[in-house]
Protein backbone atom coordinates (compact mmCIF):
# COMPACT_ATOMS: atom_id res chain seq x y z
CA UNK A 1 0.00 0.00 0.00
CA UNK A 2 2.80 2.28 0.75
CA UNK A 3 4.10 2.10 -2.85
CA UNK A 4 1.01 2.39 -4.45
CA UNK A 5 0.33 5.86 -2.41
CA UNK A 6 4.03 7.22 -3.22
CA UNK A 7 3.20 6.97 -6.90
CA UNK A 8 -0.20 8.99 -6.41
CA UNK A 9 0.60 12.39 -7.00
CA UNK A 10 -1.16 16.21 -7.76
CA UNK A 11 1.05 16.66 -11.01
CA UNK A 12 0.10 13.71 -12.82
CA UNK A 13 -3.45 14.76 -13.40
CA UNK A 14 -2.37 18.50 -14.88
CA UNK A 15 -2.56 17.83 -19.02
CA UNK A 16 0.96 17.61 -20.07
CA UNK A 17 2.19 18.81 -23.63
CA UNK A 18 3.55 16.03 -26.04
CA UNK A 19 6.84 16.76 -26.42
CA UNK A 20 7.72 15.46 -30.02
CA UNK A 21 11.09 14.10 -30.57
CA UNK A 22 13.65 16.05 -32.76
CA UNK A 23 15.75 13.86 -34.87
CA UNK A 24 19.54 14.99 -35.53
CA UNK A 25 20.23 16.00 -39.10
CA UNK A 26 21.20 13.63 -41.69
CA UNK A 27 24.92 12.47 -41.58
CA UNK A 28 26.61 13.17 -44.96
CA UNK A 29 29.83 12.43 -45.88
CA UNK A 30 32.24 14.83 -47.07
CA UNK A 31 33.40 12.64 -49.65
CA UNK A 32 29.93 11.96 -51.51
CA UNK A 33 30.39 13.44 -54.34
CA UNK A 34 34.22 12.42 -55.08
CA UNK A 35 32.61 8.58 -54.61
CA UNK A 36 29.75 9.23 -56.63
CA UNK A 37 32.08 10.71 -59.45
CA UNK A 38 34.57 7.97 -59.47
CA UNK A 39 31.66 4.87 -59.32
CA UNK A 40 30.15 6.37 -62.31
CA UNK A 41 33.13 7.48 -64.10
CA UNK A 42 34.12 3.65 -64.14
CA UNK A 43 30.97 2.08 -64.23
CA UNK A 44 29.70 4.18 -67.07
CA UNK A 45 32.08 2.41 -70.15
CA UNK A 46 30.86 -0.48 -69.08
CA UNK A 47 27.36 -0.50 -69.51
CA UNK A 48 27.13 -1.90 -72.92
CA UNK A 49 28.31 -5.67 -72.04
CA UNK A 50 32.28 -4.45 -72.80
CA UNK A 51 34.14 -1.11 -73.26
CA UNK A 52 32.87 1.60 -75.02
CA UNK A 53 35.15 2.56 -77.80
CA UNK A 54 36.77 -0.80 -79.06
CA UNK A 55 38.90 -1.42 -82.43
CA UNK A 56 36.83 -3.90 -84.15
CA UNK A 57 39.74 -6.60 -85.94
CA UNK A 58 39.61 -6.71 -89.83
CA UNK A 59 38.34 -10.18 -90.89
CA UNK A 60 41.76 -10.63 -93.43
CA UNK A 61 43.87 -11.12 -89.77
CA UNK A 62 42.09 -14.60 -89.55
CA UNK A 63 44.29 -16.80 -87.71
CA UNK A 64 46.57 -19.67 -89.26
CA UNK A 65 47.60 -22.51 -88.40
CA UNK A 66 50.86 -22.85 -86.64
CA UNK A 67 50.66 -18.72 -85.74
CA UNK A 68 50.62 -19.59 -82.25
CA UNK A 69 53.87 -21.65 -81.45
CA UNK A 70 57.78 -20.05 -80.48
CA UNK A 71 59.63 -19.65 -83.29
CA UNK A 72 63.26 -20.21 -83.14
CA UNK A 73 66.19 -18.20 -84.31
CA UNK A 74 67.45 -19.96 -87.45
CA UNK A 75 70.68 -20.59 -86.79
CA UNK A 76 73.33 -19.19 -89.30
CA UNK A 77 76.36 -20.78 -91.07
CA UNK A 78 79.63 -19.88 -91.15
CA UNK A 79 81.27 -21.08 -94.14
CA UNK A 80 84.75 -19.04 -93.78
CA UNK A 81 85.79 -20.01 -90.25
CA UNK A 82 86.82 -23.70 -89.51
CA UNK A 83 85.49 -25.63 -86.81
CA UNK A 84 88.73 -25.43 -83.44
CA UNK A 85 89.34 -28.86 -82.22
CA UNK A 86 90.62 -29.10 -78.40
CA UNK A 87 91.48 -32.69 -79.12
CA UNK A 88 95.31 -33.50 -79.90
CA UNK A 89 96.07 -34.25 -83.45
CA UNK A 90 96.18 -37.82 -84.44
CA UNK A 91 100.00 -38.74 -84.82
CA UNK A 92 100.99 -39.29 -88.40
CA UNK A 93 101.97 -42.67 -89.64
CA UNK A 94 105.89 -41.49 -89.84
CA UNK A 95 105.74 -40.23 -86.50
CA UNK A 96 108.01 -42.68 -83.61
CA UNK A 97 107.52 -42.76 -80.16
CA UNK A 98 109.84 -40.92 -78.10
CA UNK A 99 112.32 -44.28 -76.01
CA UNK A 100 114.11 -44.38 -73.42
CA UNK A 101 113.89 -40.83 -71.85
CA UNK A 102 113.30 -42.09 -67.85
CA UNK A 103 112.48 -40.46 -65.03
CA UNK A 104 114.51 -39.39 -61.99
CA UNK A 105 111.98 -38.35 -59.69
CA UNK A 106 111.13 -40.75 -56.52
CA UNK A 107 107.32 -40.48 -56.37
CA UNK A 108 106.96 -42.74 -53.31
CA UNK A 109 109.20 -40.48 -51.43
CA UNK A 110 107.86 -37.47 -52.49
CA UNK A 111 104.10 -38.59 -51.73
CA UNK A 112 105.18 -40.04 -48.47
CA UNK A 113 106.49 -35.57 -47.73
CA UNK A 114 103.44 -34.69 -48.95
CA UNK A 115 101.22 -36.93 -46.60
CA UNK A 116 103.13 -35.75 -43.58
CA UNK A 117 103.83 -32.01 -44.18
CA UNK A 118 100.41 -31.43 -45.99
CA UNK A 119 97.54 -30.03 -43.84
CA UNK A 120 94.96 -32.39 -42.99
CA UNK A 121 91.07 -32.16 -44.04
CA UNK A 122 88.71 -30.52 -42.14
CA UNK A 123 85.73 -31.72 -41.42
CA UNK A 124 82.49 -30.29 -40.77
CA UNK A 125 81.40 -31.32 -36.93
CA UNK A 126 77.66 -33.00 -37.29
CA UNK A 127 75.97 -34.32 -34.74
CA UNK A 128 73.48 -37.66 -34.62
CA UNK A 129 70.20 -37.58 -32.56
CA UNK A 130 68.24 -40.61 -34.29
CA UNK A 131 69.36 -44.75 -34.05
CA UNK A 132 68.84 -44.11 -38.34
CA UNK A 133 71.91 -42.06 -38.41
CA UNK A 134 70.33 -38.91 -39.37
CA UNK A 135 73.12 -35.85 -39.29
CA UNK A 136 72.69 -32.42 -38.33
CA UNK A 137 75.40 -29.56 -38.02
CA UNK A 138 76.92 -29.29 -34.45
CA UNK A 139 77.58 -25.16 -35.08
CA UNK A 140 73.47 -24.75 -35.25
CA UNK A 141 72.29 -27.04 -33.48
CA UNK A 142 72.36 -25.16 -30.37
CA UNK A 143 74.63 -27.98 -28.24
CA UNK A 144 77.94 -26.03 -28.88
CA UNK A 145 78.09 -23.61 -25.71
CA UNK A 146 78.90 -20.24 -28.02
CA UNK A 147 77.61 -17.57 -25.58
CA UNK A 148 80.74 -18.18 -23.08
CA UNK A 149 82.93 -16.80 -25.75
CA UNK A 150 81.59 -13.36 -25.83
CA UNK A 151 83.51 -10.29 -24.13
CA UNK A 152 80.71 -9.84 -21.79
CA UNK A 153 80.15 -13.25 -20.45
CA UNK A 154 80.15 -13.82 -16.25
CA UNK A 155 79.50 -9.88 -16.01
CA UNK A 156 76.66 -8.26 -14.49
CA UNK A 157 74.62 -5.91 -17.11
CA UNK A 158 75.02 -1.95 -15.99
CA UNK A 159 70.51 -1.86 -14.86
CA UNK A 160 71.22 -4.81 -12.61
CA UNK A 161 74.06 -2.90 -11.45
CA UNK A 162 72.32 0.34 -11.24
CA UNK A 163 69.39 -1.09 -9.80
CA UNK A 164 70.83 -2.75 -6.59
CA UNK A 165 72.67 0.42 -6.27
CA UNK A 166 69.40 2.63 -6.25
CA UNK A 167 68.03 -0.05 -4.26
CA UNK A 168 71.03 -0.02 -1.75
CA UNK A 169 70.98 3.99 -1.35
CA UNK A 170 66.74 3.59 -0.44
CA UNK A 171 67.85 1.57 1.97
CA UNK A 172 70.05 3.91 3.90
CA UNK A 173 67.85 7.05 3.51
CA UNK A 174 65.63 4.52 4.94
CA UNK A 175 67.55 3.27 7.92
CA UNK A 176 69.09 7.33 8.21
CA UNK A 177 65.63 8.76 8.67
CA UNK A 178 64.64 6.56 11.42
CA UNK A 179 68.26 6.80 13.14
CA UNK A 180 67.87 10.53 13.07
CA UNK A 181 63.80 9.95 14.23
CA UNK A 182 64.49 8.06 17.19
CA UNK A 183 67.41 10.04 18.05
CA UNK A 184 64.89 13.31 18.38
CA UNK A 185 62.62 10.89 20.61
CA UNK A 186 59.83 11.02 17.79
CA UNK A 187 59.57 7.41 17.16
CA UNK A 188 59.38 4.61 18.56
CA UNK A 189 59.21 1.22 17.59
CA UNK A 190 56.62 -1.59 18.64
CA UNK A 191 57.73 -5.15 20.93
CA UNK A 192 57.08 -8.17 20.34
CA UNK A 193 54.48 -8.70 22.66
CA UNK A 194 52.44 -5.47 21.54
CA UNK A 195 52.63 -6.94 18.37
CA UNK A 196 51.37 -9.97 19.40
CA UNK A 197 48.45 -8.49 20.69
CA UNK A 198 47.78 -6.42 17.74
CA UNK A 199 47.68 -8.81 15.14
CA UNK A 200 44.85 -10.98 17.32
CA UNK A 201 42.88 -8.45 17.85
CA UNK A 202 43.10 -8.00 14.17
CA UNK A 203 42.67 -11.31 13.52
CA UNK A 204 39.78 -11.49 16.02
CA UNK A 205 37.89 -8.50 13.99
CA UNK A 206 38.57 -10.04 11.14
CA UNK A 207 36.80 -13.67 11.93
CA UNK A 208 33.79 -11.00 13.19
CA UNK A 209 33.67 -9.68 9.91
CA UNK A 210 33.63 -12.81 7.92
CA UNK A 211 31.30 -14.66 10.33
CA UNK A 212 29.15 -10.74 9.35
CA UNK A 213 29.68 -11.39 5.93
CA UNK A 214 28.52 -15.05 5.62
CA UNK A 215 25.57 -14.49 6.77
CA UNK A 216 24.15 -12.09 4.20
CA UNK A 217 21.33 -13.77 2.37
CA UNK A 218 21.96 -14.92 -1.21
CA UNK A 219 19.53 -12.66 -2.90
CA UNK A 220 20.84 -9.13 -3.06
CA UNK A 221 17.65 -7.06 -4.55
CA UNK A 222 18.00 -3.70 -2.82
CA UNK A 223 20.44 -0.83 -2.78
CA UNK A 224 20.77 -1.05 1.37
CA UNK A 225 22.23 -4.76 0.86
CA UNK A 226 24.24 -3.59 -1.69
CA UNK A 227 25.85 -1.22 -0.07
CA UNK A 228 26.45 -3.15 3.56
CA UNK A 229 27.76 -6.01 1.39
CA UNK A 230 30.15 -3.74 -0.43
CA UNK A 231 31.21 -2.21 2.92
CA UNK A 232 32.23 -5.86 4.74
CA UNK A 233 34.12 -6.75 1.20
CA UNK A 234 36.17 -3.25 2.08
CA UNK A 235 36.23 -4.09 5.67
CA UNK A 236 37.95 -7.49 5.15
CA UNK A 237 40.38 -6.45 2.48
CA UNK A 238 41.74 -3.75 4.91
CA UNK A 239 42.09 -6.38 7.79
CA UNK A 240 43.76 -9.09 5.70
CA UNK A 241 46.44 -6.17 4.57
CA UNK A 242 46.94 -5.16 8.31
CA UNK A 243 47.53 -8.89 9.13
CA UNK A 244 50.02 -8.99 6.60
CA UNK A 245 51.99 -6.34 7.50
CA UNK A 246 52.02 -6.93 11.12
CA UNK A 247 53.19 -10.11 10.49
CA UNK A 248 56.28 -8.65 8.12
CA UNK A 249 59.47 -9.60 10.45
CA UNK A 250 60.73 -5.85 9.45
CA UNK A 251 60.55 -3.48 12.68
CA UNK A 252 57.26 -1.39 12.52
CA UNK A 253 57.69 2.38 14.06
CA UNK A 254 54.82 4.36 15.52
CA UNK A 255 55.00 8.18 16.64
CA UNK A 256 55.62 8.56 20.26
CA UNK A 257 52.77 9.53 22.38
Amino acid sequence: MTQVCAQENLYNLLPRLEEKAVRPPRYISTFRSSVKYEAQKNKAPWKTIGPEKVEVPSPKNFLLKGSREPKLLQRQKDHGSKKISTLPPVPQKTDHPIIGVQVKKNFIRTNAVDAVMGKPKTYQPVCVDRRLGDKYLLETSGLVPKFIKKKDYGITPKYIIKRNEEVKKAQEDYNAYFKEALREKTMEWISDEERENVLQDLKKAWEETHHEFQCLSLEIDTLPKRMHKERLESHLKQLEHDIKLIENPHCIYIPKK
